[in-house]
C-alpha cells in the first residue's frame, strides 16, 4: 500500500470543513458538491474490501430518489448484497477522517479487517444519470487505482444492474453473464417463457404505462424492451428528455402524495407504475371508473407474488412454507390478510430450497415446475429491482388473468399517510422494535402513544431518514381524514421534541 501516493492524491480531493456523514442503508448521500472526497475514499475502501474478500466489489454512484442536486455512493458486497455492517463503520470513519489522518485510518482498517495487502483487487463501478455522477465516478476510479486495484467502469447503470454484475462476477458466470446484455437476456427469457403460456391460454396482449422519474430506468428499459416486446408493451413517461430527476414524479413522489406523477395521463383502469431515480423501487397505481386514485405498493406486490408461489407449490403437491418479510411501513390490512388468509410465515423464504425443488420435480409436474423456475429467475433479481419487479408482476397478472382492479381488491388497505419533518439532526431520533418505537428523544414515544389512542384502528411511528436530516412519519387509521390528522399531530410532536427546523408542519396535503 503506497501511502505516499494516497496522501498526494487525497490532497486533490479535500474534505469540506465540518462535514460529517454517516454510512447507512443507502450509503452516503448529501449535496453533490460535498462528495468528491467521499468518492475518492470509497474507491480506496473498495480496494481493501476486495482484497479482504478476494472478490469483486461494486461501487454505485447514485442518490436514488433524492433530488437531482444530491448524489451519493454505496458499496456492493460479493454476492450483490449490501456492505457488511463492520465495513459500514470503516466507511464512516474513512469518509470523516481529517486529511492528515487518512493514512492512519487506512492502516487501521487494514489491520482490523486482516486485509492481505498483496492480494489483487477488482472493483466495478456504475452511475446514474445525475449531472454530477460522471465526475464523481472518476474520483472513485482514482481512489481504486491509487491502491493498485483493477476496475471496470460500466458507466450508466441502474443500481440493481450493478448488484447483478457483482453477483455474476463472483459466481463465475453461474448466475448470469456480467454484462448489460446478460442482464436483459436473463430476465427477458424468464418473462417471455412465462407469458407464452398465458397468451396460449387466450390472455390479451399486455400494456403498461411506466413513469421513469426522469432517471436511468428510462434509458435501460428502452434498451431492454425489444427483448420482451412479444409479452408486454410499455409506454415510457418522464423519460429524461425533459424535466428534472425525481421532480413531481417517481415512486417516492407517487407513494408519498398518493397521486399520479406529473407528465402522465391516465385513463380509467389503466395499469401504471413508477420507478425511482435509480430504478430500485416500484409502485403500481390506477384510476377507477369514478376517477379515484388507487395506489398498489410493496404490500400488495408481496401478497401477489407470495400467493402465486403458494398456489404453484400446492399444484405440484409440495408443502414448503412461504415467508414474507415486512417492515414497519406494512399496512395493517396486509399483515392481517397474510396471516389469516394466506397463512404465511413472517420470515425469509427458503430460497435455496425452492430452487432445489424446481430441479427435482417429477415429469408429471413439469408444467408447474417450468413456471416456478422462471418465476424464481425473475424473483431472485426482484428484491430491490424495479425492472425485475415489473416483469414478475406482469407475468403473474397474465398467468392468473387478473386485472389491476382485481389485484387491488385482494384486501383493502387501511387509510394511511406519510410525512417528513425537517430537523437539525436526524440522529436525535433512535428507535427499537423494527423502527416502530422511538427510544429518543425523551417523551416522543409517549406523545405518539397518546395521539394514537384518539383514533380508531390506528397506529403511528417515526424514524430518521437514512439520507437527509428529516424524520419520516407514518400513520394509519380507520379513515383518511383520521390518518391525515394523526400524521399531522405526530409531525407536530416530532417538530417540538426532536429539534424541528423551518416552518412548523401545517395541516393539509
Amino acid at each position: 500500500m503506497d501511502l505516499d501516493a494516497v496522501t498526494k492524491h487525497s490532497a486533490l480531493h479535500p474534505k469540506p470543513n465540518g462535514l460529517i456523514l454517516q454510512y447507512g442503508t443507502a450509503g452516503f448521500r448529501t449535496k453533490a458538491e460535498h462528495l468528491d472526497h467521499v468518492m475518492f475514499r470509497m474507491g480506496l475502501l473498495a480496494v481493501l474490501r476486495s482484497k479482504q474478500t478476494k472478490s469483486t466489489i461494486g461501487v454505485m454512484v447514485t442518490a436514488s430518489h433524492n433530488p437531482e442536486e444530491d448524489n451519493g455512493v454505496k458499496l456492493v458486497d460479493p454476492l450483490g448484497e449490501m456492505l457488511a455492517p463492520s465495513w459500514e463503520e470503516h466507511a464512516t470513519c474513512l469518509a470523516n477522517a481529517e486529511e492528515q489522518d487518512v493514512r492512519r485510518v487506512l492502516t487501521d482498517i487494514s489491520e482490523k479487517a486482516a486485509v492481505n495487502l498483496q492480494q489483487e483487487a477488482f472493483v466495478v463501478i456504475g452511475r446514474d444519470t445525475r449531472p454530477s455522477s460522471e465526475k464523481l465516478s472518476q474520483s472513485v476510479i482514482e481512489g481504486v487505482t491509487v491502491l493498485g486495484g483493477q476496475f471496470h467502469d460500466y458507466g450508466l447503470l441502474t443500481t440493481p444492474q450493478l448488484h447483478f454484475m457483482v453477483y455474476c462476477r463472483n459466481t463465475s458466470g453461474r448466475y448470469g453473464e456480467a454484462t448489460v446484455e446478460g442482464y436483459y437476456q436473463k430476465l427477458s427469457k424468464a418473462f417471455v417463457e412465462l407469458t407464452k403460456q398465458a397468451f396460449c391460454s387466450g390472455n390479451e396482449y399486455g400494456s403498461l404505462k411506466v413513469d421513469c422519474a426522469n432517471g436511468i430506468g428510462a434509458l435501460k428499459l428502452r434498451e431492454m424492451e425489444h427483448y420482451f416486446s412479444q409479452g408486454l408493451s410499455v409506454q415510457l413517461f418522464n423519460d429524461g428528455t425533459k424535466g428534472k430527476l425525481n421532480h413531481l414524479c417517481g415512486a417516492d413522489f407517487v407513494k408519498s402524495h398518493q397521486k399520479p406523477p406529473q407528465g402522465m395521463e391516465m385513463k380509467s383502469n389503466e395499469r401504471c407504475c413508477s420507478f425511482d431515480g435509480d430504478a430500485d423501487r416500484i409502485v403500481y397505481y390506477y384510476h377507477d371508473a369514478e376517477g379515484h386514485f388507487h395506489l398498489i405498493d410493496g404490500d400488495k406486490i408481496a401478497t401477489l407474488i407470495s400467493s402465486f408461489l403458494k398456489e404453484l407449490l400446492v399444484e405440484i403437491g409440495e408443502s414448503l412454507n412461504i415467508g414474507v418479510v415486512q417492515t414497519a411501513y406494512a399496512n395493517g390490512s396486509s399483515t392481517q390478510y397474510l396471516e389469516e388468509v394466506m397463512k404465511v410465515l413472517f420470515s425469509k423464504a427458503a430460497e435455496t430450497k425452492i430452487k432445489q425443488l424446481a430441479k427435482e420435480l417429477e415429469d408429471k409436474k413439469r408444467k408447474a415446475a417450468q413456471i416456478l423456475e422462471n418465476i424464481i429467475d425473475l424473483f431472485n433479481q426482484a428484491a430491490g429491482d424495479a425492472i425485475s419487479d415489473m416483469l414478475v408482476i406482469e407475468a403473474i397478472l397474465a398467468l392468473k388473468g387478473l386485472t389491476v382492479q382485481q389485484w387491488d381488491a385482494l384486501y383493502t388497505d387501511l387509510p394511511n399517510r406519510q410525512l417528513k419533518v425537517k430537523v437539525a439532526d436526524r440522529q436525535v431520533i433512535s428507535t427499537t422494535d423494527a423502527e416502530r418505537q422511538a427510544v429518543t428523544p425523551s417523551g416522543l414515544q409517549e406523545a405518539i402513544n397518546d395521539l394514537v389512542k384518539k383514533y380508531k384502528l390506528s397506529r403511528a411511528f417515526v424514524r430518521p431518514s437514512g439520507t437527509e436530516d428529516v424524520v419520516r412519519v407514518y400513520a394509519e387509521a380507520d379513515s383518511q381524514e383520521s390518518a391525515d390528522s394523526l400524521a399531522h399531530e405526530v409531525s407536530l410532536a416530532v417538530f417540538q421534541l426532536a429539534g424541528g427546523v423551518g416552518e412548523r408542519p401545517q395541516p393539509g396535503f
